[in-house]
Parts: structure tokens; sequence; C-alpha cells
């Protein structure tokens, strides 16, 4: 019982940390001009609006997954080349502002909620939605950084690339299929620690959490301190 209010938890986390990423970038492209996603329903915070069910119980369930692409003309835009860095941009830098809210919340559960919950089903479940919320907000800036097609990182480097050069070329070709055999790598090294070594994804994500996440710990041990 204990595990389904862990993953119930898990669930609704997802679907906040997914809906404010899509929405963060359809809002942006309309504000730069583009309508596309306004009308294509996407201009929205209902979450069914975003979500693709097997890439919502993928990322549930395994940490990796996936929402329905944000339909977006860059032709739309007022001023092209900033509108795609911004479009590209607000979906990691949305999960970044919110993982600086959720951890202060985290820190308030645990210090004030959870004392007075402590053995209830509740207190699992909050405990998870908090540290779920702060987690996967700051997990899926920096996975969504990476510069291979079709993330985030990919399109920022698109936006600012006017020189499409052999690199840039390899990485639109081949970035979704070396993406998912990072991925592969990252699954199967939780059941096989020798892959751990070559667990190149792994690595990076420890390292966005320190260059991001030790910040946002540290001003809010700060903030907490005063």
């Amino acid at each position: 019982m204990i595990e389904f209010f862990e993953l119930l938890a898990t669930f609704l986390a997802v679907v906040v940390v997914l809906t404010l990423h899509e929405f963060a970038h359809a809002l942006t492209a309309y504000k730069c001009g583009d309508p596309t996603a306004k009308y294509a329903g996407r201009l929205s915070l209902n979450p069914m609006r975003h979500f693709d069910p097997l890439g919502l119980i993928s990322f549930t369930l395994m940490g990796f997954g996936w929402a329905k692409p944000v339909p977006v003309n860059p032709y739309n835009f007022k001023k092209y080349t900033l509108g795609c860095f911004l479009t590209s941009a607000a979906g990691v830098l949305t999960n970044l502002v919110f993982a600086l809210l959720f951890y202060p919340i985290l820190q308030l559960t645990f210090m004030y909620l959870l004392p007075n919950l402590e053995g209830t089903y509740a207190f699992y479940f909050f405990l998870e939605l908090c540290l779920q919320l702060y987690t996967l907000s700051l997990s899926f800036c920096i996975f969504n950084l990476l510069p291979f097609y079709p993330l985030d990182g990919f399109n920022l480097v698109a936006s600012l690339n006017k020189k499409r050069g052999k690199v840039f070329t390899f990485l639109q070709k081949y970035g979704q299929t070396i993406l998912l055999g990072l991925i592969l790598i990252n699954l199967l090294s939780r059941y096989f620690y020798v892959l751990s070594y070559v667990n190149v994804l792994g690595y990076l994500m420890d390292f966005g959490f320190l260059i991001f996440g030790t910040p946002i710990t540290a001003f809010w041990s700060l903030i907490f301190a005063l």
C-alpha cells in the first residue's frame, strides 16, 4: 500500500512538471507571435492537452518519458532568432524556477507537516510528492538542456547557430539515436552494475544537479537560517 501512495505521488508530480514545461513553450511561442500552439489547444494548463499516455506512464515508472511536442511555426515569430531562442529556453527555465520554488515547500513539509503524520499513508504520500516535485523539476531542466535532437538544448544551439557544420548535422541526424542509447544504458545500469561505469547520462545528470541544485539548496539554507 505504501508503494501505491508513493507511485501516485510520483505520477502527480510528473503531471505538474510536464504540464508547466509544455505550457511554457506554448505561451512563449504565442507571445513571440506564433499562434500555432494556441490553435492546437496547447496554450492550456490542462494536463490532458499535453500528455502522451505511454510517455506519461514511462516517466512515472522509469524516470524517463515524453509529452506531445508543442507545435511551433518559427516563421510566425516577430523576430525569428529571438523567438526560436526564447521558445526553446522557456521550458527549461520554467522547470528551474519551479525547482527553486518547490525546494522550500519540501523543507517546510519536513519541518512542520511530516512530524505530525509519521507512520501514516499521508506521510509517505506528501514526502514523495514534495520530493518528486523538486527532483523532477530539476531533472527535467537538466535533461532537456542536453544538445541532442529533439531536446530543447539542441533547439537552443540551433537558434544561435547560423553556420550548420558537420557536428550540428551529425547531432541533428543521429541525436535521437544517441539519446535513446544513453537512456537505455542509464536504465540498465540499475540492474547491471558494470554499466554504471559507462552511464554517461547518469554522470551528466549528477553534474547538472551539482551545478543547478547546489545554489538552490544553499540559497534556501541561508534563508531558513535567518
